[in-house]
């Protein structure tokens, strides 16, 4: 049962390769959008609770840095949220730590 040298139909191993390549395509596209969804998520959530806590100490016997910090964390959030849904989720991820660290040392100063 040899076929011919010139056959269009690849052998056996190379479609099983295929198959295999095309799932993990799959799987990799999966983590993608689960990894934007996620950036998106935790940026808007940090974004809302940054702009909460800035009104809450602005209305409240605050110095003015506390709720000018929580803005400027929740103004980093939104970008990292911005970003994240556009596919930059490594930029989003450091933009999420950056603006949370400055609502942190918002808090320190109250």
């Amino acid at each position: 049962m040899s076929g011919r040298a010139d056959s269009d139909d690849p052998p056996l191993d190379q479609r099983v390769d295929a198959a295999d390549a095309d799932a993990d395509a799959e799987d990799v596209e999966h983590e993608v959008r689960r990894a934007r969804w996620t950036a998106l998520g935790t940026g808007s959530v940090l974004a809302l609770a940054g702009a909460a806590a800035a009104v809450l100490r602005l209305a409240g016997s605050a110095p003015v840095l506390v709720p000018v910090a929580y803005a400027c964390g929740a103004a980093v959030c939104a970008l990292a949220a911005v970003l994240g849904s556009r596919g930059r989720t490594r930029r989003a991820l450091w933009l999420l730590i950056a603006g949370l660290m400055t609502m942190a040392l918002g808090d320190q100063f109250d």
